[in-house]
């Protein structure tokens, strides 16, 4: 072997590289836990009166299929009844990494809202504190949305593609826990598998619906919900992580 050839395969072994948990992740499938304290989430006496000591807490999974080129995230049905289960938001997102564009879709009213898009660009603070999801080391971000709202955010550069729970992107790698700063909602994966997703897997069809941009959806809202209390909430809930 010649001393070129021998850089050459020692610079592509470097590329590929080995983490603690093993080689570097192109595609998979992670289960997400996601945990909302309702007592933290709704501020209005009327909503709070409903919310007891045994209740407050609710525990729902998600999933997120990913590649290099796209991901999908979404709620995982259930057949269980629950009554309380409007009182968090189960959003999915559909992401196309190469062309930069987001699909998302809101549940309003007992109907879906598509919402098409470019990929959120949001500036993250990347910090020097780590911690260990699933056995992956992460690094844990800040994003700062206004003066009173700042998301947490714990990436592993292990998993490649810059994807994460409820279409956040944006950082050197896969986010595996994401919180709201107060810990009202918080998610941690809880299984990562190394698998191919299916065409089923990574799709989420608009069909013949309208698809609002950000700008249209945030205007029409105010304009037909703005001047009511509920109107009020229901913005917060859409929005808080958009």
């Amino acid at each position: 072997m010649t001393l070129k050839a021998g850089i050459n395969l020692l610079t592509l072994i470097l590329c590929l590289g080995f983490h603690a948990n093993g080689q570097y992740i192109l595609q998979g499938k992670i289960t997400f836990e996601r945990r909302t304290n309702l007592e933290k989430r709704f501020n209005d006496p009327r909503m709070r009166r409903m919310v007891t000591e045994e209740n407050k807490i609710r525990t729902e999974s998600f999933t997120l299929f990913f590649n290099d080129t796209a991901s999908v995230f979404k709620a995982i049905p259930t057949d269980r009844v629950d009554e309380m289960a409007w009182m968090t938001t189960k959003n999915s997102y559909y992401q196309n990494l190469r062309a930069g564009s987001q699909l998302t879709v809101l549940g309003l009213m007992g109907q879906n809202v598509y919402v098409q898009d470019s990929l959120p660009a949001r500036n993250w603070k990347i910090t020097d504190s780590k911690r260990s999801i699933c056995g992956y080391e992460c690094r844990k971000a800040i994003y700062q949305k206004n003066d009173s709202t700042r998301i947490y955010a714990w990436y592993t550069t292990a998993l490649v593609p810059s994807v994460g729970p409820e279409g956040f992107c944006g950082l050197p790698g896969t986010i595996l826990g994401l919180a709201t700063e107060d810990g009202g909602i918080i998610y941690f994966a809880k299984k990562i598998e190394e698998i191919k997703p299916t065409k089923e897997d990574m799709t989420i069809d608009l069909g013949k619906n309208k698809a609002f941009t950000l700008k249209e959806l945030r205007t029409k809202i105010e304009k037909d919900y703005g001047n009511t209390p509920w109107g009020k909430r229901m913005f917060d809930d859409l929005f808080r992580w958009l």
